[in-house]
């Protein structure tokens, strides 16, 4: 009996340093425990059903990573442009000139959730431009990791080549801009520091939103200086312990779940205004990524450090943007990168966290606009109307 005792409070500990981990750290919603568990879980329900969050699909498709493993992405094409009479287009000898190809627009999300995160830049975009949203390995709909099922570490490097293959099978030519929130923006630094000739022959711009070049391991996360040393000091090793107890953790995980919606909102928002469903979108995608996943890929954070890479994208369009509020990767990371990428347009939001691309889409929705755009000028591709409609500043910025 007292070894069961034992085993769930370290199930209950585990759950908390694992949501940490996910995006969601320390601390409990205490009013979450005074509801009744029935009436917390209709509300959920409820609030499942209330919003289209995650719904949109494209045209599936897949690639294999180097190592095996199945990765899985989806296409939305862009609305084909009105014909314009020959004498707009241009006639060289009789003889329509060719246009420039349109840009495609890469998405690479953050840990803990999947492409389901871009929601409302898909739901903003679609049909203005062509786009590919993806799954990064082990997470969402792409397949476990299979150098991490033999034994191997997670590496943001590794992610990178992920993204190469992607690349490869999603968008065999053409320019690409690239956009990455989170461990998404890691993701395409590490690209962009292995693929350099890539970079200067197809990518047309790049987006960082809540991201980080390095220096991770000093992120206090919020916590006070003492608490943040622990923090550093316990998280690997107890990642690495719960990992390996994934179906006691699961078990805890679901039947405290209520605990922790407070500790995902802390985390992943910085104001209190949130539409009610859209925080329960965000607990739905990080409560989906099992323990394990959580316990492989948290070393390599503090591992990352591709400040240097940033100069393989110096000169393109860009943006970078962040949450003021954001705890799990600091604004200051963003101001950093802006400074390595002199020519990006720097945003940070007032008010906002780490999910940013949730709590306050109109005005990244209209950022990435104008990047698509300018890099779909820079390359000289078409920019369709419904896209520059959208590059207006937000009336919330």
């Amino acid at each position: 009996m007292g070894e069961n005792v034992a085993w769930e409070r370290a199930g209950l500990v585990g759950a908390a340093v694992g949501v940490l981990a996910a995006g969601a750290a320390a601390g409990v919603a205490i009013e979450r425990v005074t509801v009744g568990r029935g009436t917390r879980r209709r509300a959920r329900l409820a609030l499942d059903a209330a919003g289209p969050y995650g719904t949109l699909r494209g045209a599936p498709g897949s690639t294999t990573a180097e190592d095996g493993t199945e990765l899985y992405y989806e296409t939305e094409e862009a609305a084909p442009a009105p014909s314009e009479p020959p004498a707009r287009r241009g006639w060289l000898r009789g003889r329509p000139r060719r246009a420039a190809q349109p840009v495609t627009v890469v998405f690479s999300h953050g840990y803990c959730l999947n492409q389901d995160s871009w929601h409302f830049q898909r739901a903003a975009l679609r049909g203005s431009v062509r786009a590919v949203y993806w799954d990064q390995r082990s997470h969402g709909r792409s397949e476990r990791g299979r150098d991490q099922v033999a034994g191997g570490p997670a590496t943001i490097d590794q992610l990178g080549r992920d993204l190469k293959a992607v690349l490869d099978a999603a968008v065999p030519e053409g320019p690409v801009v690239l956009v990455g929130h989170s461990m998404g923006g890691m993701t395409v630094m590490a690209f962009a520091d292995q693929y350099p000739e890539y970079v200067r022959e197809r990518v047309a711009g790049v987006a960082f939103v809540s991201t980080s070049a390095g220096k991770l391991a000093a992120v206090t996360l919020g916590l006070p200086a003492a608490a943040a040393r622990a923090f550093r000091l316990v998280a690997p090793g107890a990642l690495r312990v719960l990992g390996s107890q994934v179906d006691l953790v699961e078990r805890t995980r679901r039947a405290t779940a209520d605990l922790f919606a407070g500790v995902i909102k802390r985390y992943s928002f910085g104001s209190d205004d949130i539409d009610p469903a859209v925080e329960r979108f965000a607990e739905r995608l990080i409560e989906a990524t099992p323990i394990d996943v959580v316990a492989e890929f948290y070393p390599a954070f503090t591992e990352h450090e591709k400040g240097e890479a940033l100069a393989e994208l110096d000169g393109l369009p860009g943006l970078v943007l962040a949450g003021d509020k954001d705890l799990l990767t600091p604004s200051a990371h963003s101001v950093g990168i802006a400074e390595k990428l002199p020519g990006a347009e720097l945003l940070v939001v007032e008010g906002a966290g780490h999910l940013v691309i949730l709590e306050r889409p109109e005005l990244v929705n209209s950022a990435l606009a104008r990047l698509i755009a300018g890099a779909a000028d820079s390359v000289r591709a078409p920019v369709p109307e419904p896209l520059r409609a959208l590059t207006a500043p937000a009336l919330d910025a």
